[in-house]
Order: structure tokens, then sequence, then C-alpha cells
């Protein structure tokens, strides 16, 4: 059975991927991963917890996420880390009060690596009828959101262009090398790479808040002990105008999509572009 498809493109002004293994600056990715993309569509939908389609099925949605953005600057910002607590009316961090007797230690200064005016597509792929019908609840529900979206904080907003079901691609062998249109993330494991000159990401493709190992079903069953178990893979980030060379051949699927007054193609390497 031919797998269902749906094609997003979006505009970006702003955003901040965040990188949890950076800690005296937060350096963001500089694509979204898949765990912030499924989370938003969750977030779109309503369905965090997974109630009305399935957790698995959310998860287990194939995504390919091409693009990039104009530009990257430094935002220099005072960040409050730590456990947050309110005791009867004051907050407290780290048992000490955030606000009050001139103390000051609690804000940190903080270099922050943001990203500016960014054209992002993304491709989201379904592989059983539960899938199907949560893309049709995806698409239905972007085409109309009942909210304001966004994509990693919850200030990066972004604004939807074009979103549509498409058609399997063609697919074709790719003997030595090949030029993808956009940047995209590829799985590094067994991916035959000859090139060895591109960086290397680890990035969160599975989020999941447990209690006592049993995953939440409502943001009321958030505790303190509440655990946020997430998951990584390592991914190759390809960059700007790049070859990527193999040491064996490889199938790529090609997608053209009209997207307004023109046509664009999109390469997805089988087995490694999807997510």
């Amino acid at each position: 059975m031919p797998s269902k498809i749906i094609s997003i493109e979006i505009f970006q002004p702003f955003a901040q991927y965040r990188n949890p293994f950076t800690f005296y600056y937060a350096q963001t990715f500089p694509l979204p991963p898949k765990s912030t993309i499924i989370g938003m569509l969750q977030n779109a939908c309503d369905d965090w917890y997974g109630n009305e389609f399935g957790i698995d099925n959310w998860w287990n949605l194939k995504v390919s996420v091409h693009g990039g953005f104009e530009s990257v600057f430094w935002n220099y910002q005072n960040l409050i880390k730590g456990d947050i607590e309110l005791k009867g009316s004051r907050l407290f961090n780290q048992n000490l009060p955030l606000y009050g007797y001139g103390l000051t230690s609690q804000r940190s200064p903080v270099s922050q690596q943001e990203l500016f005016n960014g054209h992002l597509y993304i491709f989201v792929k379904a592989e059983n009828n539960g899938q199907e019908k949560l893309l049709e609840k995806i698409k239905n529900t972007l085409e109309k959101p009942k909210k304001i979206l966004s994509l990693g904080r919850s200030e990066d907003i972004f604004f939807i262009k074009n979103i549509k079901f498409i058609s399997n691609a063609e697919t074709e062998k790719i003997e030595e090398d090949i030029k993808l249109t956009f940047p995209t993330y590829l799985i590094k494991e067994d991916f035959p790479i000859k090139n060895q000159k591109f960086p290397v990401f680890s990035i969160p493709t599975k989020v999941i808040f447990e209690n006592n190992g049993i995953p939440i079903k409502s943001k009321a069953e958030i505790i303190k002990n509440t655990e946020r178990k997430s998951i990584f893979k390592t991914v190759i980030y390809t960059g700007f105008e790049y070859s990527i060379v193999f040491n064996k051949p490889l199938e790529a699927e090609f997608y053209k999509i009209e997207l307004g007054a023109s046509n664009k193609e999109f390469i997805i390497i089988r087995n490694f572009g999807w997510l």
C-alpha cells in the first residue's frame, strides 16, 4: 500500500531549537528536530498525550525536514536556571528567593544562538491506517488553526504558506554522489558517506513524560517527580551547496512540488532521510 504524505511549507521569522548538550551558551540546531516538529503538531491538534490517535501513532510518523535560515545571530540574555518552586506567595529557586534581599545570583547571563528568516519544508509520512487518519487531522487543523502556532520556543511563531497531500515519489538509484536541493538531516548510522566533512548532531526524535514508567495522559498528571524521557538519534546535517559522495549506490526519492508560481524538487535519501 502506498504511503500517505503531506508537505508543509512554512516561514519562520525567528527560531531557537535548543541543543541540550550545550551548557555555557545556548546553541541552536540548524533545523528543527523530529521531536520539536511532532510536539508542534500535537499542540496544534490538541493531542499532546496521544489520547485521540495513540501516542505510538504520533511518534512512529516519519518526518523529513528541509530548508534553512538566512542568517544566525547571538542574543545575550539573563536566564533563571534551576527548579522553580512557589512557597506561599513567593517564588524560590535553590532554596533562595528569586526576588528580594538584593540577591541576583539566580540570574545567569547566557549567549543564545538564534536563527533569522527561516524557509522550511516539512514532509510527514504515514505508513498505516491509523496514521493516515492522523495525517488528515493534521492537514485539516493546520489549514484552519485554532491557536497561534510555534515551532521551538513558545515565542517562535511561524506562518503556513502551503500544505498539501503529495504523491509518492519517483525513485532513482544514485551510484556515486548527489547534490541535495536544500539542507536536511540524514541518519548517520550505517550511512555510507565517503566525504567526512559534514557537521553531526545528536537530535531528539521522541519525548515522553512518564510517572513511574507509565506515560502520562494529561497535563494534570504532571508532578515534581514526572520524568521526561528523550530518545536521541545521531544525524548528519548536509548544509548548503554540498555534494554527498557515497561508498556504495543508494536509492533516493524525488518529489516535485508546485509551490506558488514555481516548482521545487526535494530529494530524500531512502532509509536515511526519513527520521
